[in-house]
């Protein structure tokens, strides 16, 4: 059971603890004032240890925390919130980041009452592209893993951050190995099937561009998308954008509906590639995640006149040996 700290509780001598801003199942976030910088306000990610594990198990757990939380703070983009601090403090983990002002893009949505415009989005689209670019040039390259509106900030000066290192991975190319910073399985609804299987599961790039994907389709149709499960079941339970919102452009239809493609083969193969779809610059058919159409039937009438030729007299003949 998750146990939360209580107001005004000062953390390694230096952060009080104002309110609760989330909580999930291995912990809390917290608004907090740094002492040590009077006026700065950060936000403190909490991990909470397993119970189920061995004391041998949590402290590995703990270390390979710290370990990854200083990869964590050698990032610096302009959408991500900067990580400043990481420690340990009565057998629990703790992140330090800015706190992001502003409201989140499902509170937006929700406002709306109606799905957001496409121009819109599609600008906020391109700043979260940006910070996701930035992650996966990581050496290793860094995985978000919990892409979806509540995690997305528009701030007061209109910029857009991706927020929640919850769920971040630190992908190891040389193996394929995928090592968690935070425990978490990510948000069912955003989720592509290969993170079902948690961190027995290989996920890489494609698994946040599923992710952007079924956000964007979120925010211009006002619909959640089905979960990767029931498209599973019955694949054409998820609807074409551009038909449940009419004003959004074929192409970008087209894209968001390649990045949330079931295999991640057939994906876009990178953030920059989905970026482009979005831009109209390519299609799908310039990727590497086209899926062979099948011809018209005149291609097809051409392709095989030979063929058609052979079987249709082969037919009339056995009619005639059949009559006389």
């Amino acid at each position: 059971m998750i146990t939360s700290l209580q107001n005004d509780t000062i953390l390694r001598e230096r952060y009080r603890l104002t309110n609760i801003v989330g909580q999930g199942g291995m912990g809390s976030i917290y608004r907090a004032e740094d002492l040590r910088l009077p006026g700065r306000l950060c936000a403190i990610k909490e991990v909470q240890p397993d119970p189920s594990l061995s004391p041998e198990m949590q402290a590995q757990e703990q270390a390979q925390f710290l370990q990854e939380a200083s990869i964590l703070a050698q990032l610096d983009h302009p959408n991500l919130p900067k990580v400043s601090d990481y420690f340990s403090e009565n057998g629990r983990e703790y992140l330090v980041m800015d706190y992001v002002p502003g409201q989140d893009l499902k509170q937006l949505l929700d406002e709306n009452e109606g799905p957001l415009d496409e121009e819109t989005v599609l600008a906020w689209a391109e700043q979260i592209i940006e910070a996701l670019a930035y992650l996966h040039r990581q050496d290793p390259p860094v995985l978000h893993r919990d892409i979806k509106p509540a995690n997305i900030k528009f701030t007061p000066d209109q910029r857009i951050k991706l927020v929640d290192f919850g769920l971040v991975k630190l992908m190891a190319p040389d193996d394929l190995r995928t090592i968690t910073v935070v425990q978490g399985r990510g948000t069912a609804l955003y989720t592509p099937l290969e993170q079902y299987g948690g961190d027995s599961g290989h996920t890489d790039a494609r698994t946040d561009i599923y992710a952007l994907g079924a956000t964007l389709y979120h925010l211009m149709s006002d619909y959640p998308p089905p979960d990767a499960k029931a498209r599973f079941l019955n694949p054409r339970v998820l609807k074409p954008l551009d038909k449940v919102n009419k004003a959004v452009r074929a192409h970008v239809a087209e894209a968001i509906e390649w990045a949330m493609e079931m295999h991640p083969d057939e994906r876009p193969s990178t953030i920059v590639q989905f970026q482009q779809a979005l831009n109209g610059k390519i299609t799908r058919g310039d990727g590497h995640g086209k899926r062979p159409s099948p011809p018209r039937l005149g291609q097809a009438l051409r392709a095989n006149w030979l063929a058609i030729a052979s079987a249709s007299i082969l037919f009339i003949l056995a009619v005639a040996l059949t009559i006389f």
